[in-house]
Order: structure tokens, then sequence, then C-alpha cells
């Protein structure tokens, strides 16, 4: 490979990094990548990623307000992580 080519594709990384993370920052952190095996992998919620199938994602999402109902409630019993 010519150094010129080696330049302007080290250079295309560089800028598709840098959008990349300002992507990741405009969102609090949070980031979505499709895992090696399929699932939906979600990045910056913890230290390790939530990853389930499209299919277990629909169904929680389909909960969401029974969810929400449900952290309602049990306000006093959850804790909060510290940022």
């Amino acid at each position: 490979m010519a150094d010129d080519d080696v330049e302007s594709e080290l250079e295309r990384l560089r800028a598709e990094n840098a959008a990349l993370k300002a992507s990741s920052a405009r969102r609090g952190g949070v980031s979505f990548k499709v895992s090696e095996k399929g699932g939906v992998s979600v990045y910056g919620l913890g230290r390790f990623p939530v990853t389930l199938y499209k299919e277990q994602w629909a169904k929680l999402l389909d909960l969401a307000d029974d969810l929400r109902a449900f952290i309602k409630a049990h306000e006093a019993e959850l804790k909060s992580k510290s940022q």
C-alpha cells in the first residue's frame, strides 16, 4: 500500500472515530452494537453491556409502561447508583 493510501485511510478512520465518539456523547455515552451472535448490545449503562435478542427487546419495550409503574410503586425499596 502506498504511503498516500495509508495516510488517507488513517485520516478516514480518525474522522469516523471522532464521529462515533460525538454520537455517544450526545446520548449520554450509551451506544448500540450488533453482537457476534446477532443480539442487540447496549453499552454505557454499566460495566458490562446488556445484550438481548430483538424479540426480547421488543417484549421489554412493550412493557415499558409497566416497568415505569413498577419502579414508581417500589421507589422506597430501590437504590440509585450515584453517577
